[in-house]
């Protein structure tokens, strides 16, 4: 592996533009299967958040890395010490020689920006969620529930006006696995994605579980009180009737 790694030369440029906003790539490295950018993200205006991509010359810069992480993706705020890391086996496999790699910002307006979604709660199947934003541009959203990365269910061009009632069906599979996907209609480069967030029954299982066996129990008890047939042991709880007395003669 490391072989593969030091065929790569490296050289890095930032396409940035703009008054008052500076980037600078501070380093390079490499890390195993990992190449680290390092760049600092410079504004004067701190409130800024900015769409950060990474592009490399194996295909003339044409089209944005996938295999990355850190700052980098929409809503980066200014700051130094900023790092990217991208994972280049896992984006081109065997890939040997040399590359370079490009750096390209813009201020970020976002189409949506979600208000205060909470992934780490359970949405339960059957129930409606509001689902709040504050809207950048008038264009209509497609608003999708995903399973992974597979559609379950979703609204098209649906009026970007800060609100959406989200309903989880009711024969939805659980799974923690379910997120959300906003794209503007007007531009389906425009995408915005919630964190993963699990969908549990209306009614834990475990409670529904225990629902017919209560019954059972209670059955059980009920029947325990009636009369108790010969042999089953214990004291019965029937009475039998007095026998009248026989007359005297």
């Amino acid at each position: 592996m490391r072989s593969f790694l030091l065929g790569l030369a490296l050289s890095s440029l930032i396409a940035f533009c703009g008054y008052a906003q500076k980037a600078t790539i501070q380093k390079v490295d490499l890390a195993g299967e990992k190449i680290i950018v390092f760049y600092d993200l410079e504004d004067s205006n701190a409130s800024n958040e900015y769409l950060i991509n990474l592009y490399s010359s194996k295909d003339n810069f044409s089209v944005a890395l996938k295999s990355v992480k850190g700052d980098v993706g929409p809503e980066v705020k200014p700051g130094t010490n900023k790092r990217i890391e991208w994972n280049i086996r896992e984006e081109f496999g065997g890939f040997k020689g040399k590359i370079s790699l490009e750096i390209r910002g813009r201020v970020y307006l976002p189409f949506v920006k979600l208000q205060n979604f909470d992934a780490s709660k359970s949405f339960k199947r059957g129930k409606n969620y509001t689902i709040s934003w504050k809207p950048g541009n008038a264009n209509p959203v497609h608003i999708e529930l995903l399973k992974g990365n597979l559609r379950v269910q979703g609204d098209l061009n649906h009026p970007n006006n800060g609100s959406y009632l989200l309903s989880i069906p009711h024969k939805l599979k659980p799974g923690k696995d379910y997120r959300l996907r906003l794209t503007d209609s007007k531009n389906s480069e425009e995408i915005i994605y919630t964190n993963f967030f699990a969908v549990k029954p209306k009614v834990p299982m475990l409670v529904k579980a225990l629902i017919p066996l209560a019954v059972l129990g209670g059955g059980v008890a009920l029947l325990g009180g009636g009369s108790k047939k010969s042999g089953d042991g214990g004291e019965s709880t029937t009475r039998d009737l007095p026998v009248p007395p026989f007359p005297s003669n």
